[in-house]
């Protein structure tokens, strides 16, 4: 078990790294989420789901 865990550790400290950096952002987005942000970023006027991630109150319209 040993030798495999010495011929191997390079490979599990990368999986290990991955596995944590794909964590911090799933809690980034979760965090965010329940904050009330948008994952986008962008304007909800334009955008085709505006009214499906946000309340009506929330969606500002601009206008141009």
């Amino acid at each position: 078990m040993l030798e495999w865990f010495y011929a191997n550790w390079v490979n599990i400290l990368i999986l290990l790294l991955v596995a944590g950096l794909v964590a911090l952002a799933v809690i980034s987005m979760v965090r965010d989420k329940k904050a009330g942000k948008s994952s986008c970023g962008c304007n909800c006027a334009h955008c085709a789901m505006a009214g499906k991630c946000h309340s009506a109150s929330a969606v500002k319209t601009k206008k141009t």
